[in-house]
């Protein structure tokens, strides 16, 4: 499975973007995806996730303020950032978990449960 995330950028704290992940692979449907990024210096964290069903799942610092979505017609997941903070800059990742059974989503938080990446997209959030 290839994933190439975009629409990273600049943008003032308060700000919005919006991150898009696009997928290879015919049974998109069945993939776990997740978004986590990685600031510099720091390890890489979870941000957010979209299961199967498209249950979501976010990191408590975020809620309220991203949205996770996916439309596995055109196998893509967007991320929809907004009031974005000086702390939030990092490379964001693209993350799918393309192997697991129906209903898993036991790691759906941790980065090593992910079996394919994207290459990044960088976010900068200036004060």
């Amino acid at each position: 499975v290839q994933l190439q995330a975009s629409g990273g950028g600049l943008v003032q704290a308060g700000g919005s973007l919006r991150l898009s992940c696009a997928a290879s692979g015919r049974t998109f449907s069945r993939y776990v995806m997740g978004w986590f990024r990685q600031a510099p210096g720091k390890e890489r964290e979870f941000v957010a996730a979209i299961s199967r069903s498209s249950s979501t799942y976010y990191t408590d610092s975020v809620k309220g303020r991203f949205t996770i979505s996916r439309d596995n017609a055109k196998k893509m997941v967007d991320l929809q950032m907004n009031t974005l903070k000086p702390d939030e800059t990092g490379v964001y990742y693209c993350a799918a978990a393309t192997t697991k059974i129906l209903s898993d989503v036991s790691g759906i938080m941790t980065d090593s449960w992910y079996d394919s990446w994207g290459q990044g997209t960088l976010v900068t959030v200036s004060s």
